[in-house]
């Protein structure tokens, strides 16, 4: 790259930032610290030295040119670079205004998935949310596992109890709508997905992978099913008919059936659906659904693992619980080789808690009104929001590291919405599709400049561990950290001044958190003194203190001195390399919220929507259905501006069989029709796509002009998302119909 100096001066240790692999890698600085490589640290205790290619690339995302280093101010049509002082107070002002006329929930949040990779994300954005007064929130959750979390939500009374599969203990893994090999793994965060695969070929077990596309993951399985795109539902319940049909359900469900409600009813509801009734609609023989189900049971252990093709489709909700309804069934929930509760370095020490039932709707969206879900509102209903009027009008826009107008369907509505927009602040490195409709741009420092601890991706740990960076180096020139941005603009609201002293913010959280647990009979610091401990916590950036604060009250932590062997943040510093705390564990009923206390295997909500998938198995099948597909070197679109992602075999083209090619008339380039629009984009005929299925990649469309992404801009792709219109959504989780999605193809 233009400007590396050619001497290594020394390494340093970072979790990689790309994906959910939270991969550890060693980072080769010159003497001023900038990044000149990376690679996989052999010492890591979670990823043992394991590194792709995105990994391999850091040097690249931090130091891309086209990053911004300072804010940047809307001068009329234009961007004038400001300092940081002009930038914070311009953000803040901005945001004041629209509050002061319009009040709090006249302003709107997006968040994309680049959050659950940062430090700010998790612990200051919360709080910038409660200063301006809003909860009309809206995250690239309802474009991803929104159902996943719902099924959790009325299954085990939590949307966020995540049942995770037992890679390295397996004997039978099921991998349904996803492709871990290239996109290292998702809502189950395992470092080398491929060698776990290939540890589990290896030990005798058995891989089997459900999918209309053959994949590097189909590659190594020894049975592929592929079945017509959105059917996953009716052929998971095809799989729950034949267990009680053929009397596969384990005995006492493998040792919970005492925490386990509705198995009698979740009978009832599965007898439309026996393989013979759903073949057909799902496009795979009775008897290989019938396999199915009898190979999962007869495994000593098994664990049946849904992804993206499961949830953003038309029954996402209803097939994530289909998925953890298989697991208890064969009796591989929370067990050892199963799929099983992982317990984070954060996670607050097990006790006994009161539960009530998951709902959803406490409040809905002004125009169409959509139920809020988990807290949040489907994203396809950001540009209605913002282009309606009336009270309640999406006046201002906060939006931290997302890029909606191309992940989420119709992003030119959303972006002629954001056009009209009163105010808009963008937290963001780069001035993309969305940020380029932006008043102020306050960019975070580079990923080596930032710390990192994964709040949320421990949540989804294969193995528990506990790792942190600090940053390799301050930010340069005086620059605020992200959390340091967020803490002041929330000062700002919050009726001090911009100029406060950030650490204020972390500190009246620490209080507020100590305050709560001393008062919790329960607590492993119950009854103690609050000064005492807040003295306890060492000198440091507020964040690290707030991290500190969460690691000793958590599962594995020291309680303040309580257990002189917990963790505290200053352990997790003096083990660069991380602290394993080994494998996942048996957690019921611990992890259970449901009003019941059991798991509730038929929960109203769930058993409504069965009439609804019923209903869709008479159907006439759609002509073509357009699909996906994950890529190795590309997960989302900002990662399509470094050179070494770009290029190859990472091309935004339409895969399709070759008879569907041939019937088309298809060739070098088609034209691809949906509801939202239509495009035109390059053909790869290809067998490794089922007849009547088509293959678009997602984060695609760098053709907008106004942007600062010179790598991408050269190789744009087309937008998929706009063949959508979003008009369907899972309306159990108000996700976005993403695939499975019909299409008219014709050549040019």
């Amino acid at each position: 790259m233009p400007g590396y100096r050619s001497v290594m001066a020394r390494t340093a240790l970072r979790i990689c930032p790309f994906c959910e692999a939270t991969c550890g890698l060693t980072l080769n600085l010159d003497e001023d610290s900038r990044v000149l490589g990376a690679r996989g640290d052999r010492d890591d205790v979670f990823s043992h030295g394991f590194i792709c290619p995105k990994g391999a690339s850091f040097a690249e995302l931090d130091n891309d040119p086209d990053r911004l280093s300072r804010p940047v101010i809307r001068r009329g049509d234009e961007f004038v670079e400001a300092g940081w002082e002009e930038g914070l107070a311009a953000a803040a002002d901005g945001l004041a205004a629209v509050i002061a006329e319009h009040g709090g929930p006249a302003v709107g949040l997006y968040l994309g998935n680049p959050n659950a990779h940062t430090v700010a994300g998790h612990l200051h954005v919360p709080l910038l949310a409660r200063a301006i007064g809003t909860r009309v929130l809206f995250s690239a959750s309802t474009l991803d596992q929104m159902p996943k979390q719902v099924a959790q939500g009325h299954m085990f009374g939590d949307p966020f109890a995540f049942s995770v599969p037992d890679l390295d203990r397996t004997d039978h893994l099921v991998i349904i709508g996803a492709n871990p090999v290239v996109s290292n793994g998702s809502l189950a965060t395992a470092a080398d997905f491929p060698g776990k695969l290939a540890a589990l070929r290896k030990r005798g077990g058995r891989l089997t992978v459900i999918d209309p596309a053959a994949t590097r993951t189909t590659r190594l399985a020894d049975t592929h099913l592929a079945p017509r795109p959105g059917t996953d539902a009716a052929l998971l319940f095809g799989v729950v008919h034949t267990l009680f049909d053929e009397g596969l359900v384990a005995p006492d469900l493998g040792g919970i059936a005492e925490h386990v409600v509705g198995v009698d009813e979740l009978r009832a509801a599965a007898t439309d659906f026996a393989p013979e009734q759903v073949a057909e609609h799902c496009g795979v023989a009775a008897e290989e659904i019938r396999d199915l189900a009898r190979a999962i049971a007869a495994s000593p252990s098994a664990a049946v693992y849904g992804r993206i093709g499961t949830t953003t489709v038309e029954f996402g909700t209803t097939g994530s619980w289909l998925i953890d309804a298989i697991n208890i069934l064969t009796g591989n929930l929370d067990r050892p080789g199963g799929v099983m509760f992982p317990l984070a370095p954060t996670a607050p020490t097990p006790r006994a808690r009161p539960g009530r039932d998951f709902r959803i709707g406490r409040w809905h969206s002004r125009v169409s009104g959509f139920p809020e879900v988990a807290g949040e509102l489907p994203a396809t209903a950001l540009a209605e929001e913002i282009e309606t009027p009336g009270p309640g009008q999406i006046r201002a826009l906060v939006a931290v590291a997302g890029n909606p107008v191309l992940s989420a369907p119709d992003g030119q509505r959303l972006s002629r919405a954001l056009e009209g927009i009163g105010f808009m602040l963008a937290i963001d490195p780069y001035l993309n599709e969305t940020t380029r409709h932006a008043d102020v741009i306050l960019p975070p420092p580079p990923p080596s400049q930032s710390p990192h601890f994964d709040f949320t991706l421990n949540r989804l740990a294969v193995r528990a561990s506990a790792r942190y960076s600090p940053p390799v180096r301050p930010p340069a020139d005086g620059r605020p950290d992200e959390s340091a941005m967020l803490s002041r603009i929330t000062l700002a609201l919050s009726g001090f001044g911009v100029d406060s002293d950030p650490a204020l913010v972390d500190e009246q959280v620490i209080a507020t958190m100590l305050a709560k647990e001393v008062a919790d009979p329960t607590s492993p610091v119950a009854g103690r003194d609050v000064g005492e401990m807040v003295a306890m916590i060492p000198d440091g950036p507020g964040y690290e203190r707030r991290l500190d604060t969460m690691l000793r009250l958590g599962a594995y932590g020291d309680g303040f001195g309580a257990r002189p062997d917990g963790l505290t943040l200053a352990a997790v510093k003096e083990s660069p390399h991380g602290i394993d705390l080994g494998p996942m564990r048996p957690r019921l009923p611990d992890v259970l919220r449901t009003a019941t206390g059991k798991i509730e295997l038929a929960a109203d909500a769930l058993l409504a929507d069965v009439a609804r998938l019923r209903a869709s198995l008479h159907r006439s099948p759609d002509d073509m259905l357009l699909i996906g597909r994950r890529h190795l070197r590309s997960n989302n679109s900002w990662m399509h501006n470094l050179p070494a992602l770009s290029g190859g075999s990472n091309r935004c083209t339409l895969r399709i069989h070759p008879d569907d090619a041939a019937r088309l008339g298809v060739d070098d380039v088609a034209i691809v029709k949906g509801a939202g629009g239509e495009l035109r984009v390059a053909v790869e005929v290809t067998t490794e796509i089922r007849p009547g299925v088509v293959s678009l990649p997602h984060g695609w469309g760098h053709d907008v002009e106004g942007t600062r992404t010179s790598v991408a801009s050269a190789d744009p792709g087309v937008n998929v998302n706009q063949l959508n219109d979003g008009a369907l959504l899972d309306p159990l989780s108000g996700t976005a119909v993403l695939n499975g999605v019909p299409v008219h193809v014709a050549p040019v």
